[in-house]
């Protein structure tokens, strides 16, 4: 919208000093002068407009400089803030992998230690069952002797 509105506005300076030009230049030569008058009088009025022409040529190029100022500004502005929010996501993505490595590496020394309890206990586990059983076997041979004592007996 503001791009529209300066164009506007410069057209119709344009517009105007253009105008203005026609207007004294006809004004000029309409007007009942001398030759010399009116020679004089167009060298004024050109000398005018050339002046207009680059008093309008400073301040544009003044405004221009102004923008292309506040534009670096800005976009220099933005860009550190850019640059520093990417740093702290970059390193919030270090903690995070940082952090996730920890995890995982406590974790496989957790299941170690569960893996060697639970081997300890199994092999506790079967060395007690292994001593029952051999109890139980002896147990039973020592009452099919009794038996085969008391059967021999008879």
């Amino acid at each position: 919208m503001s791009d529209k509105n300066s164009m506007n506005t410069k057209d119709f300076l344009i517009g105007s000093l253009i105008g203005g030009i026609v207007g004294a230049s006809a004004a000029l030569f309409l007007a009942p002068k001398s030759g010399k008058e009116l020679r004089s009088d167009i060298n004024e009025q050109a000398q005018i407009a050339r002046d207009k022409t680059n008093q309008f040529t400073s301040t544009a190029y003044d405004k221009g400089n102004e923008w292309a100022t506040y534009a670096k500004e800005k976009s220099s502005s933005i860009a550190k803030v850019v640059s520093d929010q990417s740093a702290q996501v970059v390193e919030k993505v270090k903690e995070a992998t940082t952090n996730l490595k920890t995890e995982a590496e406590d974790t496989a020394n957790a299941a170690g230690e569960i893996v060697e309890d639970l081997a300890g206990d199994v092999q506790q586990s079967g060395e007690e069952i292994a001593e029952t059983v051999k109890q139980e076997v002896s147990d039973i041979q020592a009452k099919l002797e009794e038996e085969e004592k008391a059967a021999q007996a008879k």
